[in-house]
């Protein structure tokens, strides 16, 4: 770990280069650098081909990025989360400097998080509607990198997680409302709620589009983006994770416990458990029973 506070003719930042262990390299979401810049001068920065990902949150004036063929202007509560493998840059305006908080870092599973959090909606930019929120956890990890300890790497892993999922989902459902307004999200809820209650029965999406009065299709796309999962996928899980709870606090049979999830071929259950779980209903019930 390496803190530094630097002042040059440009910026002034405090910050911390940080160098993992090979465990967390190889194995955790590890933290590259962290900390906070104040604008001196209007000033550009360039980077490409960096296997790191950026986070940062604009605190205080104005300025912009330019990030996968796109230039955004940013303001205080803006937010930006992309890879640092494409070219970008970002440039503080001439007539208010801007101050940041930024964290850079990596993973062995980060691209695939990072598809996932485009797939959800996410946007690599977005406005948040609790900048202290990022400024406080940006500041704990910072305050982490510091400090001794020997499961650091593992504090900071918890951290970083936690501002992955506050990003993940607070950009998708910013998404989703500038998208297709609030009154969209609140059906998507109401149709949620159904299957929660329901999804024992036969549940068909073109009797929920016309149950709730929306396209099959639009639902589709919208369902998918704002709970991760299709809706057929999202009836499956919840019926898989009824039969675990039949497993273990019932003595009913897999027979009775596939047609109590709602599925009448047992031998189908047993099929999708184990693509789900990787063991059989049987093997999972004598693991856990005991």
């Amino acid at each position: 770990m390496d803190k530094q506070l630097f002042t040059g003719n440009q910026v002034q930042s405090n910050r911390v280069l940080y160098t993992p262990s090979v465990f967390a390299k190889s194995s955790l979401i590890y933290l590259q650098e962290t900390g906070e810049l104040t604008a001196l001068k209007p000033h550009v920065s360039r980077r490409e081909q960096l296997n790191s990902y950026l986070f940062f949150i604009v605190l205080d004036g104005l300025g912009s990025v330019q990030y996968d063929n796109k230039e955004v202007h940013l303001r205080p509560g803006d937010c930006v989360f992309f890879n640092c493998q494409k070219p970008y840059s970002h440039a503080s305006s001439t007539e208010q400097l801007w101050r940041l908080k930024w964290v850079h870092f990596y993973g062995p599973n980060m691209d695939s998080i990072y598809e996932k959090f485009l797939d959800r909606g996410g946007t690599w930019y977005f406005t948040t509607s609790e900048p202290a929120r990022y400024e406080n956890l940006l500041e704990e990890i910072f305050l982490t990198a510091n400090a001794d300890s020997p499961v650091r790497d593992m504090k900071l892993y918890e951290k970083l997680v936690r501002l992955l999922t506050l990003t993940m989902e607070e950009s998708g459902s910013h998404s989703l409302i500038s998208d297709h307004q609030e009154a969209a999200q609140t059906k998507l809820n109401d149709i949620k709620k159904y299957i929660d209650e329901h999804f024992t029965e036969k549940i068909y999406l073109d009797a929920l589009s016309e149950r709730f009065y929306i396209n099959k299709y639009y639902l589709t796309r919208l369902f998918k983006k704002q709970f991760g999962a299709s809706i057929n996928h999202y009836i499956i899980y919840q019926r898989i994770t009824l039969g675990k709870r039949l497993l273990r606090f019932t003595d009913d049979s897999i027979e009775n416990i596939s047609r109590e999830c709602g599925i009448d071929d047992p031998g189908y259950f047993t099929r999708l458990f184990k693509k789900i779980e990787g063991i059989t209903p049987g093997e999972f019930r004598k693991r856990w029973v005991k």
